[in-house]
Protein backbone atom coordinates (compact mmCIF):
# COMPACT_ATOMS: atom_id res chain seq x y z
CA UNK A 1 0.00 0.00 0.00
CA UNK A 2 1.29 3.14 -1.03
CA UNK A 3 2.69 5.66 2.03
CA UNK A 4 -0.14 8.18 0.79
CA UNK A 5 -2.59 5.91 0.85
CA UNK A 6 -1.57 4.54 4.53
CA UNK A 7 -1.74 8.07 5.68
CA UNK A 8 -4.37 8.89 4.29
CA UNK A 9 -6.52 5.19 5.91
CA UNK A 10 -4.85 6.44 9.57
CA UNK A 11 -6.31 9.37 9.53
CA UNK A 12 -9.34 8.54 8.27
CA UNK A 13 -9.55 6.05 11.01
CA UNK A 14 -10.88 8.48 13.78
CA UNK A 15 -13.62 10.21 12.02
CA UNK A 16 -14.95 7.19 10.57
CA UNK A 17 -15.31 5.96 13.97
CA UNK A 18 -16.80 8.67 15.30
CA UNK A 19 -19.50 8.80 12.57
CA UNK A 20 -20.44 5.47 13.50
CA UNK A 21 -20.45 5.80 16.84
CA UNK A 22 -22.26 9.07 17.11
CA UNK A 23 -24.14 8.69 13.86
CA UNK A 24 -24.63 5.26 12.65
CA UNK A 25 -25.37 3.41 16.08
CA UNK A 26 -27.58 5.70 17.70
CA UNK A 27 -29.23 6.23 14.52
CA UNK A 28 -29.07 2.12 14.40
CA UNK A 29 -29.92 1.32 18.06
CA UNK A 30 -33.03 4.11 18.42
CA UNK A 31 -34.77 3.54 15.03
CA UNK A 32 -35.49 -0.27 15.64
CA UNK A 33 -36.10 -0.15 19.48
CA UNK A 34 -38.83 2.49 18.45
CA UNK A 35 -39.58 0.53 15.27
CA UNK A 36 -40.07 -3.32 17.18
CA UNK A 37 -42.48 -1.39 19.85
CA UNK A 38 -44.89 -0.16 16.72
CA UNK A 39 -44.76 -3.13 14.98
CA UNK A 40 -45.94 -4.94 17.94
CA UNK A 41 -48.70 -2.55 18.12
CA UNK A 42 -49.05 -3.18 14.43
CA UNK A 43 -49.19 -6.66 14.79
CA UNK A 44 -51.46 -7.12 17.12
CA UNK A 45 -53.98 -4.86 15.36
CA UNK A 46 -53.47 -7.09 12.74
CA UNK A 47 -54.32 -9.82 15.13
CA UNK A 48 -57.71 -8.43 16.87
CA UNK A 49 -61.38 -8.91 15.88
CA UNK A 50 -62.01 -5.33 15.20
CA UNK A 51 -61.92 -4.69 11.59
CA UNK A 52 -61.05 -1.28 11.55
CA UNK A 53 -58.00 -1.67 13.19
CA UNK A 54 -56.84 -4.70 11.44
CA UNK A 55 -57.95 -2.86 8.18
CA UNK A 56 -55.45 0.37 9.00
CA UNK A 57 -52.29 -1.68 10.59
CA UNK A 58 -53.03 -3.86 6.99
CA UNK A 59 -52.97 -0.84 5.14
CA UNK A 60 -50.16 0.77 6.84
CA UNK A 61 -47.59 -2.54 6.58
CA UNK A 62 -48.64 -2.42 3.03
CA UNK A 63 -47.60 1.08 1.89
CA UNK A 64 -44.14 0.80 4.14
CA UNK A 65 -43.33 -2.77 2.23
CA UNK A 66 -44.36 -1.06 -1.44
CA UNK A 67 -42.26 2.26 -1.29
CA UNK A 68 -38.79 2.87 -1.34
CA UNK A 69 -36.98 3.80 1.83
CA UNK A 70 -35.09 6.34 0.21
CA UNK A 71 -38.55 7.96 -1.18
CA UNK A 72 -39.80 7.85 2.73
CA UNK A 73 -37.32 9.82 4.18
CA UNK A 74 -37.03 12.29 1.48
CA UNK A 75 -40.91 12.91 2.23
CA UNK A 76 -40.18 13.41 5.78
CA UNK A 77 -37.38 15.68 5.21
CA UNK A 78 -38.04 16.91 1.61
CA UNK A 79 -41.84 16.63 1.68
CA UNK A 80 -43.37 18.09 5.10
CA UNK A 81 -41.53 21.30 5.16
CA UNK A 82 -43.75 22.33 2.12
CA UNK A 83 -47.08 21.49 4.71
CA UNK A 84 -45.43 23.60 6.99
CA UNK A 85 -43.82 20.83 8.97
CA UNK A 86 -39.78 21.16 9.35
CA UNK A 87 -37.47 18.46 10.89
CA UNK A 88 -34.22 18.43 11.69
CA UNK A 89 -31.85 15.87 9.78
CA UNK A 90 -31.25 13.30 12.42
CA UNK A 91 -35.40 13.14 14.03
CA UNK A 92 -36.36 12.84 10.22
CA UNK A 93 -33.66 9.72 9.81
CA UNK A 94 -35.29 8.10 13.21
CA UNK A 95 -38.62 9.01 11.76
CA UNK A 96 -38.65 6.94 8.23
CA UNK A 97 -36.46 4.22 9.62
CA UNK A 98 -38.83 3.43 12.80
CA UNK A 99 -41.84 3.67 10.56
CA UNK A 100 -40.24 1.35 7.84
CA UNK A 101 -38.76 -1.06 10.27
CA UNK A 102 -42.48 -0.78 12.01
CA UNK A 103 -43.88 -2.07 9.09
CA UNK A 104 -41.55 -4.77 8.26
CA UNK A 105 -41.41 -6.17 11.60
CA UNK A 106 -44.97 -6.11 12.15
CA UNK A 107 -45.28 -9.30 10.08
CA UNK A 108 -42.42 -10.89 11.99
CA UNK A 109 -44.00 -10.61 14.98
CA UNK A 110 -47.42 -11.89 13.53
CA UNK A 111 -45.81 -14.76 12.44
CA UNK A 112 -44.52 -15.46 15.62
CA UNK A 113 -47.60 -14.99 18.03
CA UNK A 114 -49.13 -17.31 15.58
CA UNK A 115 -46.37 -19.50 15.83
CA UNK A 116 -47.77 -19.98 19.40
CA UNK A 117 -50.29 -23.14 19.68
CA UNK A 118 -54.01 -22.01 20.98
CA UNK A 119 -54.06 -24.27 23.49
CA UNK A 120 -51.47 -22.15 25.69
CA UNK A 121 -54.29 -19.00 25.04
CA UNK A 122 -56.74 -21.61 26.19
CA UNK A 123 -54.46 -23.60 28.91
CA UNK A 124 -53.74 -19.34 29.67
CA UNK A 125 -57.45 -18.40 30.17
CA UNK A 126 -58.45 -21.78 32.43
CA UNK A 127 -56.48 -20.43 35.18
CA UNK A 128 -57.83 -16.85 34.71
CA UNK A 129 -55.38 -14.98 32.97
CA UNK A 130 -56.88 -12.46 31.21
CA UNK A 131 -55.49 -11.32 27.48
CA UNK A 132 -52.71 -8.82 28.57
CA UNK A 133 -51.58 -11.31 31.25
CA UNK A 134 -51.84 -14.04 28.81
CA UNK A 135 -50.04 -12.00 26.04
CA UNK A 136 -47.13 -10.90 28.62
CA UNK A 137 -46.49 -13.88 30.77
CA UNK A 138 -47.31 -16.91 28.32
CA UNK A 139 -47.25 -15.55 24.45
CA UNK A 140 -44.99 -13.14 23.82
CA UNK A 141 -42.14 -14.90 25.72
CA UNK A 142 -42.39 -17.97 23.54
CA UNK A 143 -42.88 -15.80 20.06
CA UNK A 144 -39.48 -13.91 21.39
CA UNK A 145 -37.47 -17.04 21.14
CA UNK A 146 -39.57 -17.63 17.04
CA UNK A 147 -39.13 -13.69 16.64
CA UNK A 148 -35.36 -13.37 16.74
CA UNK A 149 -33.45 -14.61 13.82
CA UNK A 150 -35.55 -12.65 11.35
CA UNK A 151 -35.78 -9.44 13.71
CA UNK A 152 -32.00 -9.85 14.12
CA UNK A 153 -32.32 -9.87 10.39
CA UNK A 154 -33.93 -6.63 10.13
CA UNK A 155 -31.73 -5.47 12.36
CA UNK A 156 -28.72 -5.68 10.16
CA UNK A 157 -30.60 -4.74 7.43
CA UNK A 158 -31.24 -0.93 9.38
CA UNK A 159 -26.92 -1.04 10.15
CA UNK A 160 -26.40 -1.05 6.65
CA UNK A 161 -29.62 1.25 5.78
CA UNK A 162 -28.55 3.81 7.76
CA UNK A 163 -26.28 4.94 5.10
CA UNK A 164 -29.47 6.22 3.18
CA UNK A 165 -29.59 9.52 5.74
CA UNK A 166 -26.37 10.59 4.41
CA UNK A 167 -29.04 11.70 2.02
CA UNK A 168 -30.76 13.89 4.11
CA UNK A 169 -27.59 15.42 5.53
CA UNK A 170 -27.59 13.37 8.71
CA UNK A 171 -23.40 12.87 9.76
CA UNK A 172 -23.21 9.12 9.60
CA UNK A 173 -20.18 6.83 8.75
CA UNK A 174 -20.97 7.50 4.59
CA UNK A 175 -21.46 10.99 5.38
CA UNK A 176 -18.26 10.86 7.01
CA UNK A 177 -16.60 8.81 4.33
CA UNK A 178 -18.13 11.54 1.73
CA UNK A 179 -16.51 14.24 3.26
CA UNK A 180 -12.58 12.85 4.01
CA UNK A 181 -12.83 11.58 0.52
CA UNK A 182 -14.41 15.44 -1.94
CA UNK A 183 -11.29 17.38 -1.20
CA UNK A 184 -8.35 14.18 -2.15
CA UNK A 185 -11.02 12.16 -4.29
CA UNK A 186 -9.75 9.03 -2.98
CA UNK A 187 -13.60 7.61 -2.98
CA UNK A 188 -12.35 3.90 -3.68
CA UNK A 189 -9.79 3.57 -0.07
CA UNK A 190 -12.16 5.90 2.07
CA UNK A 191 -15.36 4.06 0.78
CA UNK A 192 -13.74 0.59 1.48
CA UNK A 193 -12.60 1.85 5.05
CA UNK A 194 -16.44 2.47 5.85
CA UNK A 195 -17.67 -0.40 4.00
CA UNK A 196 -15.19 -2.51 6.89
CA UNK A 197 -16.90 -0.68 9.78
CA UNK A 198 -20.27 -2.08 8.75
CA UNK A 199 -19.30 -4.89 7.81
CA UNK A 200 -17.84 -5.31 11.16
CA UNK A 201 -20.88 -4.18 13.00
CA UNK A 202 -22.81 -6.63 11.01
CA UNK A 203 -20.52 -9.37 12.34
CA UNK A 204 -20.69 -8.40 16.07
CA UNK A 205 -24.29 -8.47 15.23
CA UNK A 206 -24.40 -11.82 14.03
CA UNK A 207 -22.60 -13.57 16.82
CA UNK A 208 -24.63 -12.13 19.22
CA UNK A 209 -27.79 -13.33 17.23
CA UNK A 210 -26.24 -17.04 17.49
CA UNK A 211 -25.79 -16.39 20.85
CA UNK A 212 -28.64 -15.41 21.77
CA UNK A 213 -30.44 -18.49 20.05
CA UNK A 214 -28.18 -20.66 21.86
CA UNK A 215 -29.67 -19.23 25.24
CA UNK A 216 -33.25 -19.81 24.09
CA UNK A 217 -32.23 -22.99 23.19
CA UNK A 218 -31.47 -24.04 26.79
CA UNK A 219 -35.04 -23.88 27.69
CA UNK A 220 -37.05 -25.82 25.05
CA UNK A 221 -37.44 -29.26 25.76
CA UNK A 222 -35.47 -31.89 23.65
Amino acid sequence: MPTGTGELVGDAVGPLLQGLVLGTIPLTAISFVLGVALALLLALMRLSGVRTLAVTARTYVSLVRGTPLLLQLFIIFYGLPSLGVTIDPFPSAVIAFTLNVGGYASEVIRAAILAVPRGQWEAASTVGMGYTTTLRRVVLPQATRVAVPPLSNTLISLVKNTSLASTILVTELLRKAQELAAPTFEFFTLYTVAAGYYWVVCLVLSFSQAALERRFDRYVAA
